[in-house]
This record gives C-alpha cells, sequence and structure tokens, in this order.
C-alpha cells in the first residue's frame, strides 16, 4: 500500500541537568553542566519511496541529555536522530503553516535539542563562594509536521476507470495492482517499474472529482506529482473523446497547471475491435501524441514500453 501522507510528531531530547555538588573537604562547588538533548534531522534519499515507515510509528522522540556530575565532569550529549524521507517530501509545520521540500540529500533539522543546564560551579563568584543551586535542563523542541510525497512517479496512468491503466501498469512494471471489471478498483496509486522509471497508476477519475466526487481530490492531487501523463482512453468505449474531454476537464478546475503537463494518449483495449475502428479514434486526437496498445498483445507493449522509456529518459 502506498503511503503518501503522514501525520509526525518529532520531540528533540530535554537537556541534561546540571549538578550541585561540593568538594569533600574545601566546600567548593564542583557540579558539571549537563549534556544536550538528542537533535532531529531529515535527509532525502532515493532508497525510499514513500511514507510507510511512519504507518505505525507517528512520534519520534531523541534522548535526553545525560545529567552533570560531580568533579565539573559533564552530562553525556544525547545522540542525534535521522529520519530517511523520500525525495520530493514536502514537510509542513502545522502550527506555522512553514513548509519545505526535500530536494537533495543534505541532513536539515527538525527539531532541535534542549541545552544542558549549568552545575553550580558556573555560579561560583567572590560574593558566593559555595552556590548550591544549578539550572534544569532545557525541554527539546516538539513539533507535528505534516509529511506529504509530491514526488512520487516520472508517468501518470489516467484516465476514467475502467479504462485499462491497472492491467497496463501490470504488462509494463512489475507492479501488482488490483484489477476488476468495475469501478474503483484501484483505491489508491500503484507504483511500478519500467527499467528505472517509476510509473504510477492513478485511480479512476469522474466527473466531479474536482469538487470531491467518487474518489476525488486526493486522487487530482497525485497527478500534481508526475512528470508526464498518460492519459488511457478505452478505444471500445461509446464516446472516447467525451471520455477524455471529462477528465481534461476535472485537470482545469482542480488546477489548470495540469493541462500544461506533457500529455500521450494510450488507447487501450485494441484486442477487441477493428483496425478501422482504431484508426478513426486516433483521428478523433488530433495534434496529440496518440499510442496503441493491448495486454494482450506482446508487440503493441514492447513497442509502447520502448516509447516510455525513450519519453522518460
Amino acid at each position: 500500500m502506498l503511503v503518501d501522507n503522514i501525520t509526525l510528531t518529532v520531540r528533540a531530547g530535554r537537556g541534561g541537568n546540571g549538578a550541585a555538588t561540593l568538594k569533600p573537604f574545601k566546600g567548593g562547588p564542583d557540579g558539571g553542566r549537563g549534556g544536550n538533548g538528542g537533535n532531529i534531522y531529515a535527509v532525502g534519499t532515493s532508497n525510499v519511496n514513500d511514507l510507510r515507515q511512519f504507518r505505525y510509528q507517528k512520534k519520534i522522540v531523541a534522548d535526553n541529555g545525560g545529567n552533570g556530575a560531580r568533579q565539573n565532569m559533564f552530562g553525556r550529549k544525547a545522540p542525534d536522530v535521522t529520519i530517511l524521507l523520500p525525495l520530493g517530501t514536502r514537510i509542513t509545520n502545522v502550527a506555522t503553516g512553514d513548509a519545505r521540500e526535500v530536494f537533495d540529500t543534505e541532513p536539515f533539522l527538525l527539531a532541535q535539542g534542549g541545552i544542558g543546564g549549568r552545575g553550580n560551579a558556573a555560579f561560583k563568584s567572590p560574593t558566593n563562594q559555595t552556590p548550591r543551586t544549578a539550572e534544569q535542563g532545557k525541554p527539546g523542541e516538539e513539533k507535528e509536521l505534516l509529511l506529504e510525497l509530491r514526488l512520487i512517479a516520472e508517468a501518470g496512468l489516467v484516465g476514467l476507470p475502467n479504462a485499462g491503466k491497472s492491467s497496463l501498469l501490470t504488462v509494463l512494471t512489475n507492479a501488482t495492482p488490483t484489477i476488476g471489471n468495475y469501478p474503483f478498483t484501484t483505491l489508491e496509486p500503484t507504483i511500478g517499474m519500467l527499467e528505472k522509471h517509476a510509473i504510477a497508476d492513478i485511480p479512476g477519475l469522474i466527473q466531479g472529482a474536482s469538487q470531491g466526487k467518487g474518489l476525488g481530490i486526493d486522487f487530482l492531487r497525485h497527478i500534481e506529482k508526475t512528470k508526464i501523463l498518460i492519459h488511457c482512453v478505452d478505444v471500445t468505449a461509446a464516446d472516447p473523446m467525451g471520455a477524455y474531454d471529462t477528465i481534461r476537464a476535472e485537470f482545469g478546475a482542480f488546477d489548470p497547471l495540469l493541462l500544461d503537463k506533457p500529455e500521450y494518449i494510450v488507447l487501450t483495449k485494441i484486442d477487441l475491435t477493428d483496425a478501422a475502428t482504431i484508426q478513426n479514434v486516433s483521428k478523433l486526437f488530433k495534434n496529440k501524441h496518440v499510442l496503441t496498445c493491448s495486454i494482450y498483445n506482446e508487440k503493441s507493449i514492447n513497442s509502447l514500453k520502448k516509447k516510455l522509456v525513450t519519453l522518460l529518459s
């Protein structure tokens, strides 16, 4: 199951407490400082595809710093925690709305650990030779973060329900989406790899999806993340052009920028009709890049694979 958004709480470690100790015989202060709490960092990686690692781990907590000790000994600094995120993840601070996106592999700070408290040795002065108080460690930062995967695939397969997207993804890649002859078989995006290129089967859209109908806006949101669109149109449909226009209208209503994405039309299920029908339907899409295929025709699938690899490369 693709997990592409999650709410995560991160809590950095608390600083250790300073020590309030006195030397055994002379009586002077010798309490050391507490160690700093652990920081929490994030780093982008291409080795993680989604956010499923946080599905059952909704809270990341770093250790607290060690307390100071006598003989001016500092407490242990707590180790930092680093979480791995897929490249293209957007991180939003729920409280402030501040957001950033992960597009490189440089670690960056999510939550700052608390500073350790000063021991009583730090408070010795000419007027107070034997201070008996020390500072408590400062709490670490705690934040609620919304993680959203913004780039899940290079190409997205789009189209009305039952346009053949899931079946096509199965033969193009190593993905195994649920396939059935009824609307909304696919309830979430499925990603497969065509050579080194990630292709996503975007669940079926219907008229009114931009207003939340059917499976709605969540699926339109996935389309924003892809580089190119592979628009699947059932060549046997009663109104192939109408099916195409329905999806394009929802794109425009949701975000007009989707209409500017590079798009290639794939006429599916060509094994269910004749050559004349295929040619007539192809002519409907004037000035469009039109490809044809059948999952039962190995030659057409191999041709489509080569074309997609060329486009994505």
